[in-house]
C-alpha cells in the first residue's frame, strides 16, 4: 500500500525546548522552542486523514519526506529578474531547522492516523530543500509505504 500527499505550510521542528521562569509560581516551565510545531503537526494530521481513511498500518513502513522551505530574499533576482533564481542560489536548505527535528514532528503527527507507532518506520528517505520558483508552495511531500 502506498499513501502519498502534500502538506502545505511551514514545517515546524520538534525536539528543542525553551525554559521560562514563571514569576508568580517561582517554577521553571519547559515549552517547545518553535511556534511552528503545533500548527505543522495539526496540518500534517489533517492532510494525512484526507489521504488515508483505512485501518492503522501495523507492519514495517518506508517513509519518504521532502521538505520544501522558503528561500532567503537574496536568492532572487531584482527588477525584471525578480522571479528568477540567481546562479549563486543554493539548491539545499542549509539553515535551521535541522532535518531530524522536522521529521520528528512529522512522524509524531502521523502516529495514530496512518500507523500505530513511528517505531514502525524501518527505512526512510529525507530531503530538505528550498522552493525552486515563486509559485512553488512550502510544505512537505510525504510518501508512506507498508513493507510486506
Amino acid at each position: 500500500m502506498r499513501i502519498e500527499f502534500f502538506v502545505p505550510g511551514r514545517p515546524g521542528p520538534s525536539g528543542s525546548l525553551s525554559s521560562y521562569h514563571n514569576k508568580k509560581t517561582g517554577k521553571h516551565i519547559a515549552a517547545p522552542a518553535s511556534r511552528y510545531k503545533k500548527p505543522w503537526m495539526q496540518a500534517v494530521t489533517a492532510f494525512a486523514m484526507m489521504a488515508y481513511r483505512g485501518k492503522l498500518l501495523t507492519g514495517p513502513i518506508s517513509l519518504s519526506v521532502e521538505f520544501v522551505l522558503k528561500r532567503p530574499n537574496e536568492d532572487w533576482g531584482t527588477g525584471k529578474n525578480k522571479d528568477k533564481l540567481k546562479d549563486s542560489a543554493s539548491k539545499y536548505h542549509l539553515k535551521p531547522p535541522d532535518l531530524h527535528k522536522l521529521i520528528r514532528s512529522t512522524e509524531d503527527a502521523l502516529t495514530g492516523v496512518i500507523w500505530n507507532d513511528d517505531k514502525q518506520v524501518v527505512t526512510s528517505s529525507l530531503l530538505k530543500r528550498y522552493v525552486n520558483s515563486k509559485e512553488e508552495k512550502t510544505g512537505a511531500l510525504i510518501v508512506v509505504e507498508e513493507l510486506v
